[in-house]
C-alpha cells in the first residue's frame, strides 16, 4: 500500500523527532547528501541543511524518486525555510586526482563549512571517515530515504549540480548535458566517441570510451 505524503513525512521526520526528545542538548541537526559520484562528465556536489525542528514541507523525499520540476520547486522551499545550508562542490580535474571517494569526502567538508549556524550533529548518507570539522556524526544507509534533513540534502545538492550541468550544456551543446546531466547514457558516450573529451569530463571514468 502505497505512502500518503503525510504518512512519509512522519517516517522521515521521525529519527530526528527521537534524536531531539532524548538529547535536550542538541538544537541543530544537519543532514548531508551527495550528488555526482556516477558521472562520467561534471562535479561531485554535497548538500549539507540544517531544517527547524518543526519543518514539514510536503514533497520531501530522496532527490533520485522527484521528477526534476518538482524538485526545483522544493529547493525553493527548502533553502527559504532552513535554519541554514551549505554546498560543497569538487571539479572533474580533483576528481581523477584524488578519486571520486575523497571528492566527495573533501565536497562534504566545504559543505559544512559554508553553514552559517554550526550543528550539534550531522547525519549523513552513507559516507565514514570523514571531515566534519570535529561534529559528531552519524553516518545512515539510504539515510536520503530515512530521514527528513538528509532528504532535503539530497535535494539541495541534485539541484544544484543539475544547474551546474544545464550552464556547461550551453558551453558544449552537442554532448546533451542538459538531458543526462554528464551519466552515462548511450547518447551521451557516442558524443564522446564521436567528439572526444571535453574539460569537465572526467578522465578516470572515460578511459574506455576514447582511444
Amino acid at each position: 500500500m502505497r505512502e500518503s505524503d503525510e504518512e512519509k513525512l512522519t517516517r522521515l521526520k521521525q529519527h530526528e523527532l527521537e534524536i531531539y526528545q532524548k538529547n535536550p542538548q542538541i538544537q541543530y541537526i544537519c543532514g548531508i547528501d551527495e550528488a555526482g559520484r556516477g558521472p562520467l562528465a561534471g562535479p561531485v556536489v554535497v548538500g549539507a541543511v540544517i531544517m527547524p525542528k518543526e519543518s514539514w514541507i510536503k514533497g520531501v523525499n530522496d532527490s533520485k524518486k522527484i521528477a526534476e520540476k518538482k524538485r526545483e520547486v522544493l529547493f525553493e522551499k527548502i533553502t527559504e525555510e532552513a535554519v541554514a545550508y551549505g554546498v560543497g562542490i569538487v571539479d572533474p580535474k580533483t576528481i581523477d586526482e584524488i578519486n571520486i571517494l575523497n571528492a566527495t569526502k573533501l565536497a562534504l567538508t566545504k559543505a559544512i563549512q559554508e553553514l552559517k549556524v554550526k550543528p550539534d550533529l550531522i547525519i549523513v548518507d552513507a559516507l565514514e571517515h570523514i571531515n566534519t570539522l570535529g561534529i559528531p556524526y552519524e553516518s545512515m544507509i539510504k539515510g536520503d530515504e530515512k530521514v527528513y534533513s538528509v532528504s532535503a540534502a539530497s535535494i539541495v545538492a541534485k539541484v544544484t549540480r543539475d544547474r551546474i550541468m544545464r550552464q556547461w550544456d550551453e558551453v558544449y551543446p552537442q554532448y546533451g548535458f542538459e538531458h543526462h546531466k554528464g551519466y552515462g547514457t548511450k547518447a551521451h558516450i557516442e558524443a564522446i566517441r564521436t567528439y572526444g573529451l571535453t574539460p569537465i569530463h572526467r578522465r578516470s571514468f572515460t578511459k574506455n570510451f576514447v582511444s
